[in-house]
């Protein structure tokens, strides 16, 4: 996260998107579900994939979209500035086609850039989507005001990044009927690639298992991660989900939101881990990742670390 200061970003201390960023729960689990329901739009997932260590490395690459994301929303606007150059300078040369069917809309050959407005704009929709779910789910429900000046912050900050006010709807309510019809309609398509990455986000391939204390704190805000999502994303991925996992699920989440409420009455294992910066979990799963790639294993068994490019070059 970037560090605390004096200086003035783009965002007031009582802006929206400060107001849930700062929310150490919803910094732990709003970026791996963005990315595990961003992988059903075969354009993004492919795009990244193709163009980063996505494949290798999933964690470095959330770690690292993580710090530029809050460098944003919760830095100054000299953190913010170089977040944005950085990102621009990696997205610059992001452009190919899809190497293989992807959907009925989304077929070989389907052009996508990293320029493209409506994927800059499907982008910041995964992404505000899961930081107002995680937030409602995990710290408190917002109100009517809250979520739209949480949805005009998020347009702000993608424009920041280079998306097109245009490209957004104009409201938070039109955003949500057109996300949640996108979410409803045959365009989603999930490779057989993204859904072996995205199970790896979420705990479901563990090539390397964490120090006991850390497997049981990502164990939990990867079941929050899976309890969260749409009932449709959940089938596409063959997530099991019967009355045992919506029970503990929910009892975590309880949990989460009385100690947010009422902290006294939570365990204090618990507490520290809501109070805890985000970073040294990321850190700890980038260095296993790093250390698997370095010893020439992969890190999730089953996918490719090459890009098709160089698989057929």
């Amino acid at each position: 996260m970037p560090a605390q200061s004096a200086a003035p970003g783009y965002f007031s201390d009582d802006s929206m998107i400060r107001r849930v960023m700062r929310k150490r729960a919803v910094g732990l689990t709003y970026g791996q579900r963005a990315l595990v329901i961003g992988a059903v739009h075969p354009l993004l997932y492919v795009g990244t994939a193709e163009n980063t260590n996505h494949r290798t490395t999933p964690y470095t690459r959330l770690a690292l979209t993580g710090r530029l994301f809050e460098a944003v929303s919760l830095g100054t606007k000299a953190e913010a500035d170089r977040a944005i150059a950085f990102t621009r300078k990696r997205h610059a040369p992001v452009e190919g086609a899809l190497p293989e069917h992807a959907g009925e809309h989304h077929p070989a050959g389907t052009r996508y850039s990293a320029r493209d407005p409506k994927l800059m704009f499907m982008t910041m929709a995964f992404t505000f989507d899961s930081a107002e779910v995680m937030h409602d789910l995990l710290v408190r429900k917002l109100t009517r005001g809250e979520r739209e000046g949480l949805y005009q912050d998020y347009v702000r900050w993608a424009e920041l990044f280079g998306m097109p006010r245009e490209a957004a709807p104009s409201t938070y309510a039109a955003f949500r009927r057109d996300y949640d019809a996108y979410l409803a309609s045959d365009e989603l398509f999930l490779t057989e690639e993204a859904k072996l990455v995205g199970s790896y986000l979420m705990g479901q391939r563990v090539a390397n298992p964490l120090p006991t204390p850390f497997q049981q704190a990502f164990g939990g805000f990867a079941l929050l991660v899976q309890g969260s999502l749409p009932p449709r994303i959940r089938t596409m991925y063959d997530l099991r989900w019967g009355i045992r996992e919506e029970v503990a699920y929910r009892g975590l989440a309880q949990a989460i939101r009385t100690a947010h409420i009422a902290p006294p009455l939570v365990p204090s294992p618990l507490r520290r881990t809501l109070a805890g910066p985000s970073h040294p979990m990321y850190r700890l799963l980038t260095r296993r990742e790093q250390q698997l790639v370095s010893s020439g294993r992969p890190s999730m068994p089953g996918v490719d670390p090459l890009p098709r490019a160089a698989r057929v070059s």
